[in-house]
């Protein structure tokens, strides 16, 4: 991917983007993103956030069971490093049982199916904290792609341990925004099609140039954009998605584009990320 096509996913096409020269400052260290190092940074990482964090994440909880029915933390299957399935944990934003009613496959801004207290948990990713006990677990890692379902597992990121943030998770951090402009219909189709495979691409051309450096700046950088409104990139503005679509062809991973298949909707993806 050219520098300028990274510039416009960025939604800021006057600056520099970040994601691409914090790749590329530094000759990678050797095997970085699965190394040993990076393990250990992991853990040390975690479990100081989660010292600082555990009272906030008791009231936290207590506010999701006071004001809607449910447990407090949602729990759901991924893929890991190398196919490994694992429980990934999140604090609960949506109704409880999502998943089985009826509606759009994701999540976009405005979702009514988000809960008060849960609308200002993933305004400021607070929904996340729980992960970094999955990152305790060896199951996630600070920085990686961010956690598939497993029927949208790809082989591009498999061999990284899923992460909390990375360079696509900021690069589409208006992901809601952008699919507020798509057809319920067609939440599906559009983002396989059209983000999934952008989003797959960025993060595999960082983590195989990622350095120590790179990842603490990415950490940085996620915290600092969490109170800083996103902008939706000029090349997803004014999409022409807004009409109901008739049955469209999905090519799953594994398949070729010449071999699409019609699918349903996949209700998981309600919660997927």
């Amino acid at each position: 991917m050219s520098r300028t096509g990274l510039r416009q996913l960025s939604g800021h096409g006057h600056s520099r983007l970040w994601i691409y020269p914090l790749a590329r400052q530094a000759q990678p260290w050797p095997n970085w993103s699965v190394s040993f190092s990076k393990r250990l940074l992991d853990i040390a990482l975690a479990s100081l956030v989660l010292a600082i964090a555990a009272i906030p994440m008791l009231v936290i909880a207590a506010l999701i069971r006071l004001t809607s029915d449910g447990p407090a933390i949602f729990v759901q299957s991924r893929v890991g490093a190398g196919g490994r399935p694992f429980r990934i944990f999140k604090f609960r934003s949506m109704v409880e049982s999502t998943s089985t009613k009826k509606g759009p496959t994701l999540t976009k801004d405005g979702d009514v199916r988000i809960t008060a207290v849960g609308y200002w948990l993933r305004k400021f990713k607070l929904d996340e904290l729980p992960q970094f006990y999955n990152i305790l677990r060896g199951d996630m890692s600070l920085v990686g792609p961010r956690p598939k379902l497993p029927q949208y597992a790809e082989e591009l990121t498999l061999q990284y341990r899923p992460g909390i943030t990375g360079a696509a998770t900021l690069a589409f951090r208006c992901e809601e925004d952008i699919l507020r402009q798509v057809h319920s219909g067609s939440l599906d189709h559009f983002y396989l099609r059209r983000i999934k495979p952008l989003k797959e691409r960025i993060d595999a051309r960082y983590m195989q140039r990622a350095t120590v450096w790179s990842d603490l700046g990415l950490i940085v950088r996620t915290f600092r954009v969490a109170f800083i409104p996103a902008r939706i990139p000029g090349s997803f503005r004014k999409l022409d998605w807004a009409k109901a679509p008739e049955q469209q062809p999905i090519a799953r991973a594994g398949t070729s584009s010449k071999r699409a298949v019609y699918v349903e909707p996949d209700r998981n993806l309600a919660v997927g990320d």
